[in-house]
Parts: structure tokens; sequence; C-alpha cells
């Protein structure tokens, strides 16, 4: 088979590309140039954690020489801050907090790479993602695409293609895939979703994948600024929306001042400048009109439903206006827990089983049931 590998040159997409490659597929590798920050002052350091760096980019060109593969890099760095960065400013400018993966996986990554398969005449794409894809059929039941091994879970009359967690619960990236269509979804493998990571470790290992144990960190930072936070990165391009502000109670009693609401984000305790107080304090809201950061007692807020926009079915949708039951995340590898949505056109209104901690908005609230990731949204 003809296969388009994402070359990243972190060892997770090395591993498949060698993987690939020992299993006799012909492969072309890829390698995309992505917007990052201009204004970053020179000598700021790039982590480790980073799929940018310098190293990433010279161990996906060598992995590509030693397998013998066509190697492209592609620059879509004009596409990613349209469509990923501006928005996500936008966002923080306007309240919210967004979760920028989410978009990119769906129109940059996986949008792109579809384009560039169809080009150059593959019949798939691999990337080293942590997440599984299975194919639903009345007659055959449900079938993973990478090992064949079969699982039950309730069919319907046409074929479809279910997004399903990773063996590795603590690798697992399918939270941020839920955006993926069907056809996105039929032409994706994921070989790293049935394994452990230390099964990958031992393969890099096996294949010659160069990595220093004592260095290599997993990329797991926002890939367009070089700090490991936001905050230097919405400071240099918010100046104008930064307006200092108070931090008050709900009461009306004011502990503090902010630098700016965009540099803080709901359920934040950390950094907030508030001392010679014996209880501890969380985000858990923002006044946009009196630029007012809202903090109470740990814990002490509790909601009982949200607002869910622009929501996104992977292989089916439920009834609208009927109250369908699901399990759920608002953070990647956060517990599962159980509430209930309603929705229409898009958009609905989830009801938590159990009282929770405020959620951030902009942010994803994804759905589940069991192993299959059937959608997600935005919350509002």
């Amino acid at each position: 088979m003809k296969i388009l590998v994402a070359l990243s040159g972190g060892i997770d997409s090395s591993v498949v590309a060698h993987m690939l490659h020992a299993a006799g597929h012909e492969l072309i590798g890829v390698r995309f140039l992505l917007w990052t920050d201009p204004l970053a002052p020179a000598i700021a350091e790039i982590l480790p954690s980073k799929c940018c760096t310098a190293q990433n980019a010279a161990r996906a060109g060598r992995i590509a020489k030693d397998l013998g593969i066509p190697y492209h890099v592609v620059d879509l760095s004009e596409e990613f801050k349209r469509m990923v960065v501006d928005p996500y400013l936008q966002g923080h400018r306007k309240g919210v907090t967004p979760n920028p993966c989410i978009g990119c996986n769906r129109t940059i990554k996986f949008g792109k790479l579809i384009e560039l398969m169809e080009e150059y005449g593959c019949e798939k794409m691999a990337t080293g993602h942590y997440a599984r894809v299975a194919i639903e059929n009345s007659e055959f039941g449900i079938r993973n695409a990478e090992l064949n091994s079969e699982f039950r879970i309730p069919h319907s009359a046409l074929p479809r293609h279910l997004l399903l967690e990773a063996i590795d619960k603590s690798k697992d990236q399918s939270y941020y895939l839920y955006g993926l269509s069907q056809e996105q979804l039929s032409k994706c493998l994921f070989p790293l979703g049935t394994m452990r990571k230390a099964e990958v470790y031992a393969l890099a290992k096996k294949f010659g994948v160069p990595f220093d144990d004592d260095t290599y960190r997993e990329s797991q930072d926002l890939c367009f600024f070089p700090e490991k936070s936001p905050e230097e990165f919405l400071k240099r391009h918010l100046q104008d929306a930064l307006q200092p502000g108070p931090i008050v109670r709900r009461d009306g009693m004011v502990v503090g001042s902010h630098e700016g609401l965009p540099l803080y984000t709901i359920g934040q305790r950390r950094g907030l400048g508030i001392g010679g107080l014996k209880i501890p304090l969380e985000v858990v809201s923002k006044d946009i009109r009196s630029n007012a950061l809202i903090v109470e007692e740990q814990g002490k807020e509790q909601s009982q439903e949200i607002r869910v926009t622009d929501l996104a079915w992977v292989s089916w949708n439920p009834e609208e206006n009927v109250p369908t039951p699901f399990e759920y995340r608002s953070r990647s590898l956060s517990p599962r827990k159980r509430g209930t949505l309603t929705f229409s056109q898009g958009q609905g209104l989830f009801r938590f089983q159990d009282p929770s901690a405020p959620a951030t908005p902009g942010q994803s609230l994804v759905l589940y049931r069991g192993e299959e990731i059937v959608g997600g949204g935005t919350i509002a």
C-alpha cells in the first residue's frame, strides 16, 4: 500500500514510519512548517517539549533518508496563522480560553494531509497519534483498521468509521480528534493506537531512531510560541486588551488586582498574586464589562449545566431535542464523568449528573460511549 506518513520528527512518527516500512508499504514522508511567533525574544529558548525544534526537524529528515523514501517539507505557516493562531488570540480577547489543537487537527494537519495524500497518489495517511479507528458495518460488526481485532459495538445499516480511545489511556489523544470527518477518518492509520508507550520506545531503540533518554521530551505544549505557558505570548500580541483591573469575590470584596483578563483562565489557582489569605482561591468567572476577575474559595462554586456550541459528530448523532446520556471530558486526560445532552442545530445544553467545577469557556466538551468518541463541542 502507498501511504503518506506525517513525519514531525518526534519519536512516535519516526517509529510509525519504520513500522510501515518494515511491513513492506511504499511510503512518502511529509513534514509541515507552521507559524512561530516572530515577536518572541531572540534569546527565548525553544523548549524540548515543542514539536518545532531543530532536533525534531533533523530527525525527520534523517528518518526519511535512512528509509530511502521521498520526503517533502510543506510550508503551512500562512494558513496556520490565519486558521489557528488568529482565532486563538481573538478568543482570548473575548474572554474565553480556546483549544487551538482541535481546529488545527481538523483544518490544517488532517485537512492538508488528505490533499497531499491524493496529490501523491497514496491510499492512506499515517500519523503518530495515540488513537484508534474502527470500521463498522451490518455484516461484520466492527473491525479495527490496524490489527483486525473485533469490537462488539452496536452497528448501523451503513459502514461508518468510529474513533476509539487508544489502548494506552495515559497517552490517548483521541480527545483532540473529535472534529475529524468520516472522510478524514476513512483515510487514517494510527498504528500506535494499540500500543503502549513503553513498546514504542522499545521499537525506537530497535529501529535505531536517534534520541537521548535523558533529554528527550514529548511534544505537549502549544507549538507557536517558545515558552511553556501562553502568558508572554499573549502579552506580546494583545497589548491593547491587557487593561489592569480588580480581583474580586462574589460579595464584592476586592482581594487583589490583575494584569489583564486574557492572561487568566477559569479554574486557575496559581499566579493570581493574592497574598495574605488563608483560604485558597480560584478563578470562577470574568466580568468583561467591569474588567473584573472573579475568584472564590476553591471548590465552592459548582455548575449543574453548561451550554455547548459548534457540536460535531464523528460517525452518528443522537436525536435532536431528546436528552441523551453520555460520558464526557472537559480536559483531555481528566477522569470521565456522566451527564445528559439535549441539543438542536449544533448547540445544546449539557446537564451534569453530579455538580461540577465551573467549566472553561472556549475549551472542548468531548462525549463518549465506552471507548468510542461520539463527538464534542465548544463550551460557551
